[in-house]
């Protein structure tokens, strides 16, 4: 499927794009994901609200993942789930965008699959919610953790994805769809030495199922650290503390002078590839020949970079002011939850 999806990205971006939407549920479906999952990530790739109803039951989602309240609209695209059951996308149905029809449709084959009794495989409550929020109770914690299958003994990571991420290995273990402040992502608990490959990734540190959040945290950090030049999955341990460090950092952080500091170095057109070589080598000299400019030019980057930030970025706790500062600007821009853009076809001949 990935080798399809590669190949069909360059000579047909749309049907690249409905591809994806078809990987992305299979790998719903694999992973046992609840049905309120399986609304999140179809709102998530509709860009849009979706919604369920069974049984006088309304369930509403929107594309972060949250419950919405409220009945739907008037006027929505629908698809039959079961008998006595529909799902929806809620756009208006004259302006559908290119992929509504196939989220709408393998959304309600989804539902329709994970509704029926006669399917379900394992009645297990799959609660990763609560498993890994560091703010419900201990005791919800364990059970959460029981209902997923997690022994108290065992060491586990926590992997986090984008809905739409691409697999060459898929995790071996419990997963589900976990609505966060940066949109809806699809969560799986391993095995802390099992091997897992995709992209984006991220994987976090080791943790038992006492510290699944603390786990999940790092993995979401490591995730939005996700560079587009790089097809391996981040992972927390390269961060060591600075993982848990970044983690702690409150969603809307205020501006503080290193923040701002950054913030103007990036508007620069080398901002980012320079920075990004000082905080990875140690020396001038080291840092023009990976970002592949002469060292003089660095050298006046350099100074252009001390007189913004107001401290000497290669001296001392300089170097480290640097490379937080850098982490932070990364997260504050990270684009990895967003669907990416169809690629440009290619010119006729």
């Amino acid at each position: 499927m990935q080798e399809l999806l590669g190949r069909l990205r360059a000579l047909d971006p749309e049907a690249s794009e409905g591809l994806r939407v078809i990987a992305c549920f299979d790998e719903l479906m694999a992973g046992g994901v609840a049905a309120h999952g399986l609304l999140a990530a179809a709102a998530a790739l509709a860009g849009t609200a979706t919604g369920m109803r069974r049984g006088g039951v309304t369930v509403r989602v929107d594309p972060r993942g949250e419950t919405l309240a409220g009945a739907a609209p008037a006027e929505c695209a629908t698809a039959e789930v079961t008998s006595g059951a529909v799902a929806w996308i809620e756009r208006d149905p004259g302006h559908p965008r290119a992929n509504d029809a196939l989220i709408l449709e393998r959304l309600a084959l989804a539902l329709r699959l994970r509704l029926d009794p006669s399917l379900d495989r394992v009645a297990v409550q799959r609660d990763f919610a609560t498993a890994v929020d560091p703010a419900r109770p201990h005791i919800e914690r364990m059970d959460a953790a029981s209902r997923l299958r997690l022994t108290s003994g065992a060491s586990y990571r926590v992997t986090v994805a984008p809905l739409f991420a691409t697999w060459r290995r898929h995790p071996e273990g419990p997963e589900d769809v976990v609505s966060t402040p940066f949109g809806p992502v699809h969560v799986a608990v391993i095995l802390a030495d099992a091997e897992v490959d995709g992209a984006p990734l991220g994987v976090g540190g080791i943790a038992t199922i006492d510290d699944l959040p603390r786990s999940f945290r790092t993995a979401l950090i490591a995730l939005r650290l996700h560079d587009d030049r790089a097809a391996a999955p981040v992972r927390a341990d390269d961060l060591g503390g600075l993982a848990e460090l970044l983690a702690d950092l409150p969603e809307h952080e205020p501006a503080d002078r290193d923040a701002a500091g950054m913030n103007a170095i990036m508007e620069h057109s080398w901002g980012p590839a320079t920075v990004d070589a000082l905080v990875r080598t140690s020396t001038v000299r080291e840092a023009a020949r990976a970002a592949g400019i002469h060292h003089s030019t660095m050298t006046t980057r350099v100074e252009t970079v001390q007189g913004v930030l107001g401290f000497d970025p290669l001296g001392g706790l300089g170097r480290t002011r640097l490379g937080i500062a850098f982490l932070r600007w990364r997260l504050r821009n990270s684009h990895v939850l967003e669907l990416p853009a169809p690629a440009a076809a290619p010119a006729a001949r």
